[in-house]
């Protein structure tokens, strides 16, 4: 299993927003179910969906505009991997990429992004 309760542990202990806020941990379920349902029926890779779901907004300052937040997430993810999760380089590549252009309204991607940004987008 990617999403471990020591990983869940340290994203609630350093999340700034309300954790059943609407960037919190149900929205976080709810991207990993949406993507999980998609990794199915695509090439995607779970472990990316995954971590995804639970990153692409725990850095987030504010639940309103912080265009930053993908980016500090891609920086937050590389310094969990090794501790918290275990990832190949270019699954680290994809997990950054797709935290870092998660709220831009890119459409093209690899497969593996794009999964994760419909998984978020079936949640707004």
């Amino acid at each position: 299993m990617i999403i471990t309760a020591k990983l869940t542990t340290e994203l609630r202990n350093q999340f700034a927003l309300d954790w059943h806020g609407i960037h919190g941990v149900a929205h976080w379920a709810r991207v990993r179910a949406n993507g999980l349902k998609l990794v199915k029926v695509s090439e995607a890779r779970r472990d990316v969906v995954e971590l995804f779901s639970f990153l692409h907004d725990s850095m987030r300052a504010n639940d309103s505009y912080d265009p930053q937040h993908g980016i500090r997430a891609s920086h937050f993810a590389e310094s969990l991997r090794g501790k918290l999760f275990e990832l190949d380089d270019d699954g680290l590549e994809l997990l950054q990429t797709a935290c870092e252009g998660h709220s831009d309204g890119l459409i093209d991607a690899d497969i593996t992004v794009q999964v994760c940004w419909d998984a978020d987008r079936l949640d707004l």
